[in-house]
């Protein structure tokens, strides 16, 4: 499956975050708005966006205020 080059960016950042093992609402806001850039989020942005969200959870991904 072919990415968006928005998602492909996302795909950066996150990996990013999982491998500091910490993302910054800096960072945060950073994905965000590499989601919403183009009006709507696609299945590859979704995805990444749902395995960001569970680490954040489960705390394998901390959340620095």
């Amino acid at each position: 499956m072919e990415y968006s080059e928005s998602a492909g960016r996302l795909r950066k950042m996150i990996e990013k975050a999982i491998d500091d093992q910490k993302i910054t609402r800096a960072e945060m806001d950073s994905i965000l708005n590499i989601v919403t850039e183009d009006g709507h989020i696609d299945p590859q942005e979704q995805a990444l966006l749902n395995q960001l969200q569970e680490m954040i959870e489960n705390r394998s991904v901390k959340y620095i205020l």
